[in-house]
Parts: structure tokens; sequence; C-alpha cells
């Protein structure tokens, strides 16, 4: 199976980063995590996108706040799958981040995921590698099985509870 590598703009993005880190675990997704910044190590960055995919990566999470260059720097040096994942920072609530990673030019894609995504971006990254992995496909499914039966039983226990209201 090909890795997510996530790759964070500063390490002060480890309280969000964590949470894609913890969904990759519970599907069995091997993974890397790094510190490479679009601005203060672009040509660290722009070497580790060069590299990826001969080094096994299969998408790249990209995680920055405030300018949020980071997604689109690393798009520029690989054709792997990027994610966009914009960081809320003390600045605008994440909304410059948010715009800087889905505003890319044409012929470099960044998919991006909402301010803070983390869990969003890692189900995409693993929807990606699924296509190619009829396991991970399977526990997808059942993931999403699992999610529809408790809104399912959430409707059943509203519904009696106003039922001849």
């Amino acid at each position: 199976m090909k890795s997510v590598a996530i790759v964070m703009g500063s390490d002060s993005d480890l309280p969000i980063v964590d949470k894609a880190a913890a969904t990759l675990r519970e599907y069995g997704v091997p993974f890397e995590v790094h510190v490479y910044s679009a601005h203060r190590t672009p040509d660290q960055a722009a070497a580790f996108a060069r590299s990826a995919a001969e080094n096994g990566i299969g998408v790249i999470i990209a995680a920055a706040g405030k300018a949020a260059h980071l997604a689109g720097a690393l798009a520029a040096n690989t054709v792997l799958p990027v994610i966009g994942l914009p960081v809320k920072s003390s600045n605008l609530d994440g909304i410059d981040a948010l715009l800087s990673t889905v505003q890319m030019p044409s012929g470099i894609p960044v998919a991006t995921v909402a301010i803070d995504g983390a869990v969003n971006a890692a189900l995409l990254s693993i929807q990606m590698l699924a296509l190619s992995d009829e396991a991970l496909m399977e526990k997808l499914s059942a993931a999403r099985a699992r999610a529809a039966e408790t809104v399912l039983e959430k409707n059943r226990a509203v519904e009696a509870r106003y039922r001849g209201a």
C-alpha cells in the first residue's frame, strides 16, 4: 500500500495534524509526518515533493495557516494528489489560509478541505488510495454504513419523542 505524507508548514499545526494521523492509523494506512515551510525551507519542500512518488507516497496532505502556500508549492513539484488542509490561525479565523489553498492556477490542482478539516483530509486521502485497494474500500464502506446507522438511530429517537405531539 502506498503511504500518505502529511506535511505541515509549522509544528504549531500539530494539534490539527494529529487528527489526520489518528484517522489514517484507524484505517491502517501508513503515513509519515514532516515540517517544511513554503517560505522558510522552499528548497527542501520542493525536493520532498519531487521525490515523494519514488519514496512510496501516494497522496500528500499539506497543512498550513495564514498565507498557506505550502499545498501549492508541493503540488507544483509533483503529480501526486495534494490535499490542502487550511489551518485556523490568529488572523482572519483561517479564511486567509482557505483562500490561499483553494485558489490554484490551472494545471496545478490542490484538493482542499475545510479549515481545520484534518479528518476529512485523511479520509479523502484514504479514498484516493482505496481506488486500487479493495480492502481499504471495504473499510470505508463499512464506516459509512455505521455512520448512517447512527443517524438513523437518532432519527428513530426523535420521531418517537414527537410522535403524536
